[in-house]
């Protein structure tokens, strides 16, 4: 972690001088122990296989499996594994974590889109499981890598995801035997050795209360079976009383009773210290998404300052409550063998209504802190100036810069909040505001190219909570946004489903431009299959429609992606009537641009159509057009047309003029004929409704 962190309102915190001395314990300890068990792990390594003996070649990476129970010590013994070979797999480290905080199972979908977005690779928005996994599985068929699994809830979260090469190791840590995958090699963790149990104590308390009372110490070590996160406890517990001997806990755990797990016995000593404030802030911590915490996260749950809310995440790291994640920003981690503790305690402490209070503080707080983040980057605008100004310091970011830095780091946090909003039902209304937000702020910072997966999820969360609560516009708008990002990657079947059922919800609401949206996507969908009557036949249905609203801008460009579609039926007589059609409407609206580029397809189509002539004193009108609109890229383009038309023409002197025109306004960076004229082709298509929203 950096010494420096600057959180949403700009405020500089030293790293340094803040953490409690317990804390350091915790952040800044290396792994100890478990030699046994990381010299088997590496002997599994290189040890010969099923396949092997049997004389065949390996089909697939080496699994290692690093069983036990939370709190066991499991994840880090993984870390420290692959820490230890890395070096020998150059293609680096990927990390997935396959259960949710609250035990739920990360779809395949998205571990392996994560997979892929780590390897900096394409991960489609919208593509299945089968596809994404199978692509994750080539990704690394070429790759030395070593891939960590961790919390994997069974096989069949595994197995989709495991590299088809012996190049690559995999260390999968679970609660149990991953029951199905052929050959892997299991390592059951139990308590640590005595010898690095008593580290790990003196490394809280110092050696002196160590070495007066050892049979104290070792006492405390068997009473907590030698599990690490009960002796982290129990240290930060004895780091926090420094006049209390090891053996005062351990008689007052044996007080307690031996009744449950001995971490949860000393969890509960542990809480029954703290102030009835910082208990109810660790109770609602089990709320935070993803079990990610920031001070804004649990100062919103807590209905507290966001100062003192860092304050208490400090203490708690101290307590071994929670871990400091590293991070450039401050961001904490409840660790997983307590959450069923913290939600335990909310169930008999707090009122479901208080829990639904905090739940709606917390969304509400990130929704501000969104809108902030995307208001950062429209400083030219004075809307946004008004906005931000009207905000408190400690939502508002220094610049676009830490917001986008702030986006990043939260963004797993952030996509949580979204499915954990939705999936509660009783927050909808907060739901919607923080999808809406959420998009505007990826679009902001990400652009929608790069942030088409999440952007994906988000509009299939917005599409639940549509029909949850029979919303037809938002359904309406939902199904078109899915329907573009199908479209977009190839999808187009998927698409033109779902842009039909979104012209469904659209007419339910009675909601004009949805339906006229969705009838000239449906229109794209089919002329992207080749089907160019049904495309024409709904490019006229929509234009039915923007005729009877007078909209004449949209219906320019309708009579325009008519045209289009004729052109490629072969239906000249019919094109060229529609864009002659295009190119008056773009004349009674002024858009001067838009009526040369209708006047260049005009005259590409008069060429198709065999009537070089007219397509010539076409092509100079939209030259003409062209000039007054200031477009130089299609005045070189309409130059180029026209000296190969006088060429077909027999005037190869005329084109020689009009080649050495283009190349004047172009100079270096002309590209050659055909391409030129590809690229004009493909600049002067009318967009679709779609692709402009």
């Amino acid at each position: 972690m950096t010494d420096q962190a600057v959180d949403a309102g700009g405020t500089t915190v030293s790293e340094k001088g803040r953490r409690p001395a317990a804390a350091s314990a915790l952040t800044g300890s290396q792994f100890l122990g478990r030699a046994r068990e990381l010299k088997e792990l590496r002997a599994d390594i290189d040890r010969a296989g099923l396949d092997t003996l049997a004389g065949r070649k390996a089909p697939r990476a080496r699994v290692l499996l690093i069983a036990g129970r939370p709190g066991s010590g499991r994840t880090a013994l993984a870390e420290e594994l692959v820490r230890q070979v890395a070096d020998s797999y150059p293609d680096g480290v990927l990390r997935a974590r396959l259960t949710e905080p609250d035990g739920t199972p990360v779809p395949t979908e998205r571990t392996a889109r994560d997979l892929l977005t780590a390897l900096e690779l394409n991960a489609p928005a919208g593509a299945d499981e089968d596809d994404l996994s199978e692509r994750l599985r080539e990704a690394l068929a070429t790759r030395r890598t070593v891939l960590l699994l961790d919390d994997a809830a069974d096989a069949q979260q595994v197995d989709p995801l495991l590299p088809e090469t012996p190049d690559c190791l995999v260390v999968a840590v679970s609660g149990g035997p991953l029951t199905g995958i052929s050959d892997v090699r299991p390592c059951t963790l139990g308590g640590m050795d005595t010898k690095s149990a008593l580290e790990l104590l003196d490394r809280f308390t110092g050696s002196v209360r160590i070495t007066v009372d050892p049979r104290a110490a070792e006492g405390l070590v068997e009473t907590c079976a030698a599990q690490p996160a009960a002796l982290v406890l129990a240290g930060a517990w004895l780091a926090h009383r420094p006049k209390s001997a090891v053996a005062d806990l351990a008689k007052q755990l044996h007080t307690d009773g031996d009744d449950g797990p001995v971490l949860e016995r000393i969890f509960r000593l542990t809480y029954a210290a703290l102030p009835s404030t910082a208990a109810r802030i660790l109770r609602l911590l089990s709320l935070a998404p993803a079990g990610l915490v920031d001070p804004h996260t649990a100062s919103a749950l807590a209905g507290c300052s966001v100062g003192a809310a860092r304050t208490t995440l400090d203490d708690f790291t101290g307590l071994g409550l929670v871990r400091a994640v590293e991070s450039p920003l401050p961001q904490y981690e409840v660790p997983g063998c307590l959450l069923p503790l913290l939600r335990s305690l909310t169930e008999t402490e707090d009122r479901v209504a208080e829990l639904q209070l905090a739940r709606a503080r917390m969304l509400e707080r990130t929704v501000r802190l969104l809108v902030s983040c995307r208001a950062i980057t429209e400083t030219d605008s004075s809307p946004a100036r008004e906005k931000l100004a009207g905000m408190p310091r400690a939502l508002r970011f220094p610049n676009p810069r830490a917001a986008a830095d702030w986006l990043s780091i939260r963004r797993p946090a952030l996509l949580a909040a979204a499915r954990l909003a939705v999936s509660d039902g009783e927050l909808d209304t907060l739901a919607r505001r923080l999808m809406a937000a959420l998009v505007r702020a990826l679009v902001a910072h990400v652009g929608t190219q790069a942030a088409a997966p999440e952007l994906y999820g988000i509009h299939r969360l917005v599409l639940d909570v549509a029909e949850r609560r029979n919303l037809p516009r938002e359904k309406a708008a939902a199904l078109l946004n899915l329907a573009d990002l199908d479209a977009r990657t190839g999808r187009t079947t998927d698409a033109l489903a779902r842009y039909r059922a979104a012209l469904d919800a659209g007419r339910e609401a009675n909601d004009p431009y949805a339906t006229g949206r969705a009838m000239e996507s449906v229109g794209g969908a089919h002329q992207e299959l080749g089907d160019y009557d049904r495309a024409a036949d709904w490019y006229g249905r929509a234009l039915a429609q923007r005729l009877a609203r007078d909209e004449r801008a949209d219906a320019a460009r309708l009579h325009g992606r008519i045209a289009t579609v004729h052109t490629y039926a072969g239906r000249y007589g019919e094109a060229l009537r529609n864009w002659r059609s295009a190119v008056t409407g773009h004349r009674r609206t002024g858009d001067v641009a838009g009526q040369a580029r209708a006047l260049s397809e005009m005259a590409r189509v008069q060429e198709y159509a065999g009537r070089p002539e007219e397509s010539l004193v076409t092509c100079q009108e939209a030259a003409e057009w062209a000039r007054r609109a200031d477009d130089v890229r299609l005045q070189a383009a309409l130059q180029l047309r026209l000296a190969d038309t006088l060429d077909r023409l027999g005037d190869p002197t005329a084109a020689r003029l009009h080649r050495t025109a283009a190349e004047r306004m172009l100079g270096d960076e002309l590209p050659e004929s055909a391409s030129t004229r590809e690229q004009d082709r493909n600049a002067c298509e009318i967009r679709s409704a779609a692709e402009e929203d």
